[in-house]
C-alpha cells in the first residue's frame, strides 16, 4: 500500500489478488477488475443493412467493483459505446436517437487556487477526489440532454459531421450518413455539443468505429478475440461528507486567483483526473494468451497526454514486443518498433501489435509517464509518479499472460500498406492553397489560449508593425511573411472557403515559449486525413504578450524566426487527423478535402479549449461555386498564381 504525498488518493497495489474487500474512503484496489470489451455491431455482415439505430440513454454502471454504481449517459447502455465495424465503401446511415432522461450525471466544481503558492504556479487540483469544499456549479447541474454525435476522422458531408450547434434534445434523432469511402482505420464517435463537449464526453458518450478494407485483410492481422479496443481516459470521483465515494463523476478544475483578468472572466485550468479508466473500468486487468494481439488504442481524455510504456514484473521496460502498425487515419507503410514510449495526445489513436509469446505466465503493466521526465534530474522513469505533470498514479492496466502454450501462425509483415504514398511539399499540386493558424498563449487579456486565423499580407505598408494581430514569420528560406489576424472566435465570419477535392497545406504556429508560457496543443481538422510535412522550431520571443497598455501587444516586434528542424517521429509520418503542436513550433500538414461538402470545424482537442473558443468553422464548396465568390477562399495560393479555394 502506498500513500501519495501529492494527493489524497490512496491506492492498493495488489496485482496478485483475484478479489478485494470493499475499500473505504478513497482507496481502490488496482487490477482487481477484468477489462470490459464493448459489444460489436457489424452492419456490413448483412448486405441489406444500410441503417443502424443507436439509442443514447441514461444508465448506471460500476467503474470499479469497490465503487457504488455511477450514473452515466451512454450509447446503447454501454460506456464506451458499442464498437461499430464497417467495410470500406459500405454506406451506413445511423439514427442517433436521444432517449436520455434524468439529471445531469456529472458534478462540476471550480476550486479557487492562488496563481502562486505551495502547489506551484499551475496546481493540478484534479489529483484528489472530492469537491474540496467547492459548491457544484448549478448551470452544469441544470443542463439538458442536448447531444450531437461527431464521427471523428470520417469523410462525410457537413450535414452528417456533427456540427456543434446541431445538437438535439430528448425525443429527437440526429440522422447521419457515413460513406465509409476511406482506407481501413480506427475512428471514434463522441459527443460534440457546442460549449459543453467536455461535460457530455465525461458523462460517458464515447465509442469506437472501425473501417475494414481489402488491403488490411491481406495482412491476416490478429482478429476476433485477439483484436481489442483500449479506450483510455482519466476521470475524477465525488465523495460524501464522510469522504466516501458516491460513485458520481466529478469534473473539478482550478480557478486561479491573483491573476489579472478583465472583469467577469476567470483563469480556468484544464481538467485532469487521478483515476485511469480503460474501456470504462478503473485500472483493469486483461488475461491474454502467449501470442500476438492487436490493440486499437484511443486517448479519450479531456486534456491528459499519455506516454505509454509496458513494464515487466521488475519494473523494467519491455523491448521488442510492441509494433505500431497504424495511426489516426490508417495503416502505416511499415511497422514501427515501440521500444520507448507511445505518445498519445487527446483524440490520437494508435493501432498496435503486442507479442506476448515470450511472457508466458508473467504479468505486465501498461503505465503512463509524465512529461516532466525530460525536465528533471535524474529523469523520471516509467512507472513512477511525476508531480510536475500532475501524474500521481502512473498505472493504466495490467496484462496477465496465461501459462498454456498456444499455436499462433501470425507473422509480422514487413510492408503494411502498399498503397501508402508519402507526401512532400513538392509532390502537392502546384496551385495548392497555403493557410496559417497561430496558437496564442493565455495572458492578462485572455483566460485561456487563443486560436487565430490568419491571412497573408501582400503589402506591408497597409499594416502597422508591431500591432495587435500582426505576426511576422522568418521562414527556413529566410523569406519574411506578414500575417494578419482575420478571426479569433467561433462566431466570427467564416474566412476559410475550401475547394472540394483540393489539396491544401496548413501551417500551425504555436507562439508560446519559455518567456511567454503556453503548452503543446493537439489540433484536429474535421473531414480530412493529412500527413505532417514538417515540425520546425522557432524563436517566438519577439511576440509581445497581450498586456493592456503594452505597445504592440498581440503582435511581433521583429519576425519570429526559424531556428532549426524539429522531430517528426516515425509513427507520426502516417495518415493523421490530429497533430501535436508544441511551444515554439510550426507544424505543417497537407491533405485533400474530399468526401464531403458543407460546413466543418477545426479545433484544439483539449475539450476545455474547444469549449472555450479554440475552434473555428470552415466551408468546403464545389470549385464552380467558389469561383463566383467575391472574397476568395481566405488563403494564399502556392506560388501566388491565381485563385484556388
Amino acid at each position: 500500500m502506498t500513500q501519495e504525498t501529492e494527493s489524497s488518493v490512496e491506492v492498493l497495489s495488489s496485482p496478485d489478488v483475484e478479489s478485494a474487500e470493499l475499500a473505504t474512503g478513497t482507496r481502490l484496489t488496482k487490477f482487481v477488475d477484468p477489462l470490459r470489451i464493448p459489444p460489436l455491431l457489424c452492419p456490413h455482415r448483412d448486405q441489406q443493412a444500410q441503417q443502424l439505430t443507436v439509442e443514447m440513454c441514461a444508465t448506471e454502471l460500476k467503474l470499479h467493483s469497490e465503487l457504488p454504481p455511477t450514473p452515466l449517459w451512454t450509447y446503447a447502455g454501454h460506456s464506451p459505446g458499442p464498437t461499430i465495424e464497417v467495410r470500406r465503401g459500405h454506406r451506413l446511415r445511423v439514427n442517433w436517437a436521444n432517449r436520455i432522461d434524468g439529471p445531469y450525471p456529472v458534478v462540476a466544481v471550480e476550486v479557487d487556487r492562488p496563481v502562486t503558492g505551495p502547489e506551484g504556479p499551475f496546481p493540478q487540483v484534479g489529483n484528489n477526489p472530492g469537491r474540496d469544499g467547492a459548491q457544484p456549479r448549478p448551470e452544469i447541474a441544470n443542463l439538458p440532454p442536448w447531444n450531437v454525435v461527431h464521427l471523428h476522422g470520417a469523410r462525410t458531408g457537413g450535414g452528417n459531421d456533427g456540427l456543434p450547434e446541431n445538437a438535439v434534445l430528448p425525443g429527437n434523432s440526429q440522422l447521419a450518413e457515413y460513406p465509409n469511402d476511406q482506407p481501413a482505420t480506427t475512428l471514434w464517435y463522441h459527443d460534440h455539443a457546442m460549449d459543453i463537449t467536455r461535460y457530455n464526453v465525461t458523462s460517458g458518450l464515447v465509442g469506437m468505429y472501425l473501417i475494414r478494407d481489402a488491403e488490411e485483410d491481406k495482412l491476416r492481422l490478429p482478429c476476433g478475440e485477439y483484436e481489442v479496443p483500449l479506450i483510455i481516459c482519466d476521470r475524477n470521483l465525488d465523495t460524501d461528507s464522510e469522504g466516501r465515494f458516491t460513485g458520481q463523476l466529478l469534473y473539478k478544475t482550478s480557478a486561479l486567483t491573483g491573476f489579472p483578468l478583465p472583469e467577469g472572466t476567470r483563469a480556468l485550468l484544464q481538467f485532469y483526473g487521478p483515476y485511469t479508466l480503460v474501456n470504462g473500468v478503473i485500472w483493469p486487468h486483461f488475461e491474454v494468451d502467449a501470442r500476438w494481439y492487436r490493440f486499437r488504442i484511443l486517448n479519450a481524455s479531456s486534456a491528459r497526454f499519455y506516454r505509454l510504456s509496458l513494464l515487466d514484473a521488475n519494473n523494467n521496460p519491455v523491448y521488442g514486443a510492441i509494433k505500431q502498425i497504424g495511426t489516426d487515419s490508417g495503416l502505416l507503410p511499415r511497422p514501427v518498433s515501440l521500444d520507448g514510449e507511445l505518445i498519445l495526445a487527446p483524440a490520437e489513436r494508435a493501432d498496435v501489435l503486442i507479442d506476448f509469446s515470450v511472457f508466458r505466465g508473467q504479468r505486465l503493466r501498461l503505465v503512463n509517464t509524465g512529461a516532466g521526465q525530460v525536465n528533471v534530474q535524474p529523469p523520471i522513469v516509467p512507472g513512477q509518479i511525476d508531480p510536475v505533470s500532475g501524474l500521481v498514479e502512473p498505472d493504466v492496466m495490467q496484462f496477465r499472460i496465461r501459462s498454456r502454450r498456444v499455436h499462433d501462425d501470425f507473422v509480422l509483415p514487413g510492408t503494411l500498406s502498399p498503397s501508402f504514398v508519402p507526401i512532400t511539399h513538392d509532390s502537392l499540386p502546384h496551385d495548392h492553397m497555403h493557410r496559417w493558424l497561430v496558437i496564442v498563449p493565455p495572458g492578462p487579456l485572455s483566460s485561456h489560449a487563443g486560436l487565430w486565423e490568419m491571412a497573408e499580407v501582400e503589402d506591408t505598408s497597409t499594416v502597422t508593425i508591431p500591432s495587435d494581430g500582426i505576426i511576422q514569420v522568418r521562414e527556413p528560406d529566410n523569406d519574411v511573411i506578414t500575417l494578419r489576424r482575420v478571426a479569433s472566435h467561433y462566431d466570427h465570419t467564416v474566412s476559410f472557403f475550401v475547394e472540394h477535392g483540393a489539396w491544401e497545406q496548413w501551417k500551425i504556429l504555436n507562439i508560446g515559449g519559455p518567456s511567454l508560457g503556453g503548452q503543446e496543443h493537439p489540433m484536429h481538422i474535421h473531414l480530412i486525413g493529412f500527413q505532417a510535412l514538417s515540425r520546425d522550431l522557432y524563436d517566438t520571443s519577439t511576440f509581445i504578450p497581450l498586456v493592456p497598455g503594452l505597445p504592440g501587444a498581440g503582435g511581433t516586434a521583429t519576425p519570429v524566426t526559424f531556428t532549426g528542424p524539429g522531430i517528426l517521429a516515425p509513427n507520426e509520418r502516417g495518415w493523421k487527423d490530429t497533430i501535436r503542436v508544441g511551444r515554439g513550433e510550426v507544424v505543417s500538414v497537407a491533405g485533400q478535402f474530399i468526401g464531403g461538402n458543407g460546413r466543418f470545424v477545426y479545433h484544439c482537442h483539449f475539450l476545455d479549449h474547444e469549449d472555450e473558443g479554440m475552434m473555428r468553422p470552415f466551408n468546403v464548396m464545389p470549385a464552380e461555386v467558389l469561383k463566383l465568390m467575391p472574397h476568395g477562399g481566405g488563403g494564399h495560393p502556392h506560388g501566388g498564381g491565381g485563385h484556388h479555394g
